[in-house]
């Protein structure tokens, strides 16, 4: 057992200590979006509490550097205490109250580029998006606030130091700005991650699953606070697994910047916050003394004693239960063991090596159904052979019928023999007549020779027509690097003969596709297999682009770059590509390599017509 301190760190309560955080709250539907904050009602129900107590942060001081600020006791929440010692301008700064939110909306566009698309959280003056990033069309996640508000300067300096950490086990920060009244901090969304709480909804991790768990937890925030970086506030939903069964953290540092929360021992604080999680991952209940995050409290004992995992439920790995316990530390207090607690990640990633490591269950081998002969294999249906016997089950057919008996089944034998002695017969008399008549047949074939090239003296072959315009059926796109959505929707306007219409691709951030792929183009269909010899192309702005065929032969559409061969390339707005003979194929690829700038300051590939000529 574990003796439970009255003092419960941040990861305990969502609103931590430090700052004068508020309470915790236990929504089952905490941290559930995407960019691990609080969800929108949640906040609404924060804000109202906050308006009716007068606000919680009014007595905090305004923070004017990037070094968060000394927590508060964690016994009776009061400031720090060199308040007393402020001048009374400095204590007017402080009882200044929160800015509000910015006001922004869906489609509000940051620095040009930045859509917002739903509001996630709005809590004591910032407020969280999910949003759009319109130059690399992916979806991102984004925190607001208001240049005055008194916490910029903290958020700034934890996402700037979140950001050059670089850890692939953190979601990481792409931009911190100051744009004007606004300051906000943009970081990766990931759309197909799940949040911890979605996990444990359905019941405790299996234990090779925990195990993970503690094992990338312990490790990236050791890495972390290597570098001087710490989470405070590791919540369920901070934790996120991805499709190839990773874990990823998120809001390093920022989002206890947020919401003011520090700590005194902040090694400590988040050790304790990742064996809480363990603890959660193998209990399903929350080792504290309030319900959180989903979560039932932990059942306690007399004294306030906290049970381990292995008594809490049947099955639990005894090794994780234990480091879950010697990682929730309070004051010193640790299960029974002759093992020392765990107060900082490299203590707790040591203990993780200790342990074997526990892999996944090989998957049970399925043994196949016994074959079954069927009944076109014998002709005879099990019903027809009578009543169901231990030798003659339904579904089952009859055995096989026997050789042919006696004399009818020689005479076939003899028969067979015999076609075979005059096949062999017939084939070795042709061999020879075609030995003997060799040279007769050589002087026949040199004649036919002869013959065929003095008819093509007198009327010499036609070359293929030039020139002609070829139609084309219909166009796709083919984006090989697929991370732009590239359409097709519009692509008929590149081949209607109007050259006031054109197909577009997406903008990119420079000429060479924002390096992101090598090109994007489309694919031509002319219907039937065509000959082809020139390629016309005009476009929007001076353009790269190669000219490539799919062979004759192809059986089917092309669907990748590498079933095309190059032809020809060129640039410029007018641009004739030609082939050194005419070539035959159905398939033609008109790949932009090289984008010019618009007149919007974006680089866009616009195509107004395309020209085929036999």
């Amino acid at each position: 057992m574990a003796e439970r301190s009255t003092a419960a760190v941040d990861v305990a309560h969502s609103g931590g200590q430090g700052g004068g955080e508020e309470s915790p709250r236990t929504d089952t539907t905490e941290d559930t979006a995407a960019d691990g904050v609080t969800p929108q009602h949640e906040d609404r129900e924060a804000d109202a509490a906050a308006g009716a107590d007068g606000g919680a942060e009014d007595t905090e001081p305004r923070e004017d550097t990037a070094s968060p600020p000394a927590s508060a006791s964690p016994d009776d929440g009061t400031a720090s205490s060199d308040e007393s010692a402020r001048t009374p301008a400095a204590n007017a700064r402080a009882a200044r109250p929160s800015p509000p939110p910015p006001e922004l909306h869906s489609g509000h566009k940051l620095a040009k580029r930045y859509r917002l698309e739903e509001c996630v959280t709005r809590l004591d003056g910032f407020s969280s998006w999910r949003a759009v990033d319109e130059k690399l069309r992916r979806a991102v996640g984004v925190h607001v606030l208001p240049a005055d508000h008194r916490r910029v300067r903290p958020v700034l300096a934890a996402a700037r130091s979140a950001a050059l950490l670089g850890d692939p086990r953190f979601v990481q920060v792409l931009d911190a700005v100051e744009d004007g009244e606004l300051v906000y901090v943009v970081h990766e969304w990931l759309p197909d991650a799940t949040p911890l709480t979605a996990l444990l909804a359905a019941g405790p991790l299996p234990a090779h699953e925990a195990y993970e768990l503690v094992r990338h937890l312990a490790g990236a925030l050791a890495a972390a606070h290597r570098e001087g970086l710490a989470h405070l506030r590791l919540t369920p939903g901070a934790v996120l697994r991805t499709v190839t069964g990773q874990y990823r953290i998120r809001g390093l540092a920022v989002n206890a910047a947020l919401r003011g929360i520090s700590s005194d021992t902040p090694q400590r604080s988040d050790t304790e916050a990742v064996g809480a999680l363990l603890y959660a991952a193998l209990t399903r209940l929350w080792p504290y003394e309030e319900d959180a995050y989903g979560l039932n409290a932990a059942t306690q004992l007399a004294g306030g004693t906290l049970m381990p995992p292995d008594q809490v439920r049947a099955g639990v790995h005894r090794g994780l239960s234990e480091l879950a316990m010697r990682a929730l530390v309070n004051d010193g207090a640790t299960a029974s063991s002759e093992n020392p607690p765990c107060t900082t990640p490299e203590e707790l990633v040591a203990a993780v090596a200790e342990l074997p490591r526990i892999r996944p269950p090989e998957p049970e081998f399925v043994h196949p159904a016994p074959y079954e002969r069927t009944t076109y294999q014998q002709g005879v249906l099990a019903a027809d052979r009578g009543p169901v016997g231990p030798g003659n089950r339904p579904g089952l057919v009859a055995d096989a019928p026997p050789a042919l008996p006696g004399r009818t089944g020689k005479a076939l034998k003899w028969g067979v023999a015999a076609l075979l002695v005059a096949a062999l017969s017939l084939g070795s008399w042709q061999v020879a007549d075609t030995l003997l008549r060799g040279d007769r047949g050589t002087d026949t074939t040199q004649q036919n020779e002869d013959d065929a090239q003095e008819q093509s003296k007198d009327s010499p072959a036609k070359k293929p027509e030039t020139g002609k315009p070829v139609s084309i059926e219909s166009a796709r796109i083919l984006d090989p690097g697929g991370v732009g959505r590239e359409s097709a929707k519009d692509a008929g306007l590149a081949f209607d003969g109007d050259e006031g219409s054109h197909w577009q691709t997406l903008y990119y951030a420079s000429a060479r596709f924002g390096n992101l792929k090598q090109g994007v183009g489309l694919i031509l269909d002319l219907g039937s297999v065509q000959q082809v010899s020139t390629l016309d192309v005009r476009f929007r702005g001076e353009t790269a682009v190669d000219f490539l065929a799919a062979p004759s032969s192809a059986s089917g559409e092309p669907d990748s770059l590498h079933d095309f061969s190059m032809v020809s390339s060129g640039r410029g707005s007018e641009v004739a590509l030609e082939a050194k003979k005419p070539i035959k194929t159905r398939y033609v690829l008109v790949w932009l390599t090289e984008l010019p700038l618009t007149e919007d300051g974006e680089y866009r590939g616009r195509i107004t017509e395309i020209g085929i000529r036999s």
